[in-house]
């Protein structure tokens, strides 16, 4: 798993024009970039762009959220979460215009893709068309029993996210979303437990025992959602990362040979003197009975799709798409690794045959790379494109400013900046809260090395790689004071959240109560945080502009304001690579 905790971050980008169909709001926005290569200082520099077309305007996008279409239920989540006089954001309206009348029964499935940018809402855009036709069919059907697969799980909706985080943030907006249209919406990424197929099975049907070279690291992934017991649940909704939601279709452990491979093949390239030490004795390992079954899949939502089909996601999504088509009797060709990085490949008449789902399949993102965007024009090239107008640009209220190394301890002018965000919270808001910053490295090791020397300067932090052990708890309770709070208005859902409350007695000391997180790119994906994080510090330089968007989208989200703060050198080795950032981060604004 520890593969697809880590996100690649060097997403190719060379420029190609849709040959899909597409649906924009104000403007007609194109969602793929063009590549310009550059050379600076000798050296060939591959560019990302984004081509935004002239503006053009659309009309018929609803203005407010009504019943109809959405069911009264439905809208009084809505209301409850954003607020009586809540009105749509652009990607919102957008799918409430095109997504929400899609149904399940007899119209054929629909593949979309809603692109905006971060902290827009598209959570809600999805989730709304998506409990609306669910509650309609489970309403149309009601009086005949759904058949079962002597499964445990038999869900009607899949919602596919790259972390753990993700999925449990997912998972509790969906529940408040359909609360009262009452849709059971579940999530697989919970605490460890011992396994349901472990306990109650006899053995010749718990497990199949193979001798494996297994890595001891996987053997702690979260347990699945059984819990105990084989008996049937009703879901309506599953969340999950593909890796887990593969594990529940296809049994844990369905993969170990795959994986022992894997590190017998690293056991070979490590070069030590005595070969025997290099060698891990073999291990019995079991393979658990399937827990979910596929057959009344209705929907597939990929959150993250950039990231999901990105080379380090790309198999286990794939896979878990091929066989909900095939539990569904419609086999579908499962796609060689790496078809979606060819991002040089435009359709053409040779070009591989376009695939059909047996369900309707949803993609979202913030950022679409070249290489996605191709992909789906030659297997998808029925999926319809909605993005709203500032897809690839900074939200409107997130201001850059550059910090300049002084040329000593970088730890030390990132410890000032801190200090300097909250002398002016001190002046600006003596009543409220002092902000809380999240500092984004490219590696574990600057992570770890900058939150020790925080820690000894007492500035209290969190860090959070990859591996870190609080990631193994099964919640969210490693990010409390960051993640946004479950009570309070949802900026996934895109409204303003309201003002950031007065200061509690012993919570405002940053030497107690930790104010920084300090991360990697795998907390940059589709996490919605506190209102209070109103700074992010970007504190090596990002290996693309795409990852720099989603670092930076971090906060200003909802509407609320933020600031995003670039280090780098002013003068001397390296001011040139400092010069060019400045100058691609503008193009984004």
């Amino acid at each position: 798993m520890t593969s697809s905790l880590l996100f690649r971050s060097a997403l190719v980008s060379s420029g190609t024009r849709f040959a899909t169909r597409s649906i924009y709001s104000t403007s007609s926005v194109a969602l793929n970039g063009t590549t310009r290569v550059t050379k600076k200082n000798g050296k060939k520099l591959e560019e990302e762009e984004f081509d935004h077309s002239t503006p053009c305007l659309s009309k018929g996008i609803p203005s407010d959220f009504n019943s109809p279409p959405l069911l009264p239920g439905l809208l009084q989540s809505v209301k409850e979460i954003l607020g009586q006089d809540s009105t749509p954001t652009t990607i919102q309206a957008l799918s409430l215009k095109h997504v929400m009348n899609t149904s399940s029964a007899g119209s054929g499935w629909k593949e979309y893709l809603l692109a905006s940018e971060t902290g827009s809402g598209k959570s809600m855009a999805y989730l709304l068309p998506l409990l609306q036709d669910l509650k309609h069919t489970e309403l149309a059907s009601s009086g005949s029993p759904r058949k079962t697969s002597g499964r445990p799980l038999n869900p009607r909706a899949l919602i596919l996210a790259p972390t753990h985080e993700l999925s449990r943030q997912l998972a509790v907006f969906a529940k408040k979303l359909s609360h009262i249209i009452k849709l059971r919406v579940r999530c697989t990424s919970r605490a460890n437990t011992q396994s349901t197929t472990k306990n109650n099975a006899t053995a010749s049907k718990m497990k199949t025992t193979t001798d494996a070279v297994f890595d001891n690291a996987n053997t702690n992934i979260d347990a699945s959602v059984g819990g105990g017991g084989r008996a049937s649940q009703e879901v309506d909704v599953l969340v999950g990362t593909p890796m887990k939601l593969l594990e529940l279709e296809r049994g844990k452990g369905w993969n170990w040979e795959q994986r022992a491979h894997e590190k017998a093949l690293r056991f070979e390239s490590k070069k030590t003197e005595d070969s025997a030490t290099a060698q891990s004795p073999p291990r019995k390992f079991w393979v658990d009975e399937p827990e979910m079954s596929l057959e009344d899949v209705e929907w597939v939502i990929i959150d993250e799709a950039d990231i999901l089909f990105d080379p380090d996601f790309e198999a286990s999504t794939s896979q878990l798409l091929a066989d909900i088509a095939a539990a569904k009797g419609r086999p579908v060709p499962l796609l060689p690794v790496s078809s979606v990085a060819v991002n040089d490949m435009r359709p053409t008449p040779d070009s591989p045959q376009p695939i059909s789902y047996p369900f309707h399949l949803l993609l979202t993102s913030a950022t679409i790379p070249n290489s996605l965007s191709n992909y789906l024009s030659i297997h998808h090239p029925a999926l319809v494109r909605l993005a709203s107008p500032r897809l690839h640009r900074l939200p409107g209220t997130l201001r850059t400013e550059h910090a300049k190394w002084t040329g000593g301890n970088k730890d030390a002018d990132i410890e000032r900046r801190i200090r300097r965000v909250w002398a002016e919270d001190a002046i600006t808001h003596a009543k409220i809260k002092l902000s809380k910053i999240i500092v984004f490295c490219n590696k574990k090791s600057k992570v770890e090395q900058l939150s020790a020397f925080l820690d000894a300067r007492g500035v209290a932090c969190v860090s959070l790689t990859g591996d870190a052990d609080a990631r193994k708890m099964g919640n969210n309770h490693h990010l409390d004071g960051f993640l946004k709070s479950n009570d309070s208005s949802s900026s996934a859902s895109g409204s303003r959240p309201s003002k950031s409350p007065v200061v509690k007695a012993g919570l405002s000391n940053p030497a107690v109560t930790p104010h920084i997180l300090v991360t990697t790119s795998l907390l940059s994906r589709g996490l919605d945080f506190s209102a209070e994080i109103k700074h992010v510090f970007i504190v090596d330089e990002p290996r693309n502009m795409i990852d720099f968007l989603h670092r930076a989208g971090r906060a200003g989200r909802a509407g609320e304001s933020g600031k995003v703060v670039v280090f780098g050198r002013a003068e001397g080795r390296g001011s040139g690579r400092t010069q060019e950032m400045r100058r691609r981060v503008r193009e984004l604004t």
